[in-house]
């Protein structure tokens, strides 16, 4: 399978990237330089490849910084997914088409709302959900309008090494790690008390390629582990993966606008469409973030 990424030298995408060579197929990477939003540099650059698959993964990912510039989170995650859809469209042979979404379209449920599954009622309730909504929707049309064959992916939280700080396990495992070289005693978070669905990112990209060889086109898929856990709880577990007794204790100023309490999914249509499993435990994925910061802070 000849497989063209846009995003591919962000967190999901360099696993992608490598999961892909790794099952033998053929993986082009969209350049830093191609900009999605940009229909003469996107259009071109998809039409070159001419790919089986394409895997949209390039967005604007961060929810909180999303309030920031809603303009700009529309314009790159709406907009951009409209150009690389008509790119699509323009290929010899029409590609299927991975469009990443977010659990995050689901907005603020109740505990009787829980697990989420695919025909849960969308309610967004921040400027990056809405932007991805957008973006679903317009992957609808192009299946419907012009058969396009669109899968759309709902991903929960997914964590492991490599990702950003600025996203909170990430930002937790850093912090906990720089606390053992400076010898500080204590440490800040945000939100303590949110629940989230968390996957190691190297189930993440093995459900994307299944997905791509399996799923029905049309269809949207949660990717989730079924349970969510405190971020309190994974704070918890770094801290005894690294054997020390920090205190933590929240800062404001990472607390977002508008955090959602509380984020579990159902699997099981992506389970019983693909075979998928969770290869990777919670405190594994922990413990690499870990080794992640030590190598990359020890120099």
């Amino acid at each position: 399978m000849r497989a063209f990424i846009t995003g591919g030298h962000g967190f999901v995408g360099t696993w992608l990237s490598a999961h892909l060579a790794e099952q033998g197929d053929e993986v082009v990477v969209a350049g830093t330089e191609v900009d999605i939003t940009d229909p003469s540099i996107i259009g071109p650059s998809i039409r070159k490849a001419q790919p089986d698959a394409i895997y949209h993964l390039a967005a604007l990912t961060h929810v909180g910084e999303s309030w920031n510039d809603p303009a700009e989170t529309v314009r790159v995650n709406t907009l951009g997914t409209q150009h690389v859809l008509d790119a699509a469209r323009s290929c010899d042979t029409v590609p299927r088409v991975l469009l990443v979404s977010s659990a995050e379209v689901y907005g603020a449920v109740s505990p009787q709302d829980l697990p989420l599954t695919e025909a849960s009622p969308l309610r967004p309730a921040t400027p990056y959900a809405a932007s991805k909504v957008a973006a679903e929707y317009l992957g609808m049309q192009a299946q419907l309008g012009f058969g396009v064959p669109v899968i759309r992916v709902r991903a929960f939280n997914h964590v492991g090494p490599g990702q950003a700080p600025t996203f909170a396990v990430s930002g937790l495992a850093r912090r906990v790690v720089e606390a053992e070289r400076s010898g500080a005693r204590s440490i800040v978070a945000g939100n303590l008390a949110a629940r989230r669905d968390i996957t190691d990112v190297r189930d993440v990209v093995r459900a994307y390629r299944l997905l791509m060889e399996r799923a029905t086109p049309g269809a949207a898929y949660n990717v989730c582990s079924g349970v969510d856990v405190a971020i309190s709880e994974v704070a918890d577990m770094l801290l005894d993966l690294s054997g020390s007794d920090l205190e933590i204790s929240v800062d404001p100023a990472l607390i977002r606008p508008l955090d959602l309490p509380v984020l579990r999914g159902d699997p099981a249509l992506l389970v019983r469409d693909t075979g998928w499993h969770q290869e990777w435990k919670l405190e594994q994925t922990l413990a690499a973030c870990l080794d992640h910061w030590r190598a990359s802070l020890s120099g």
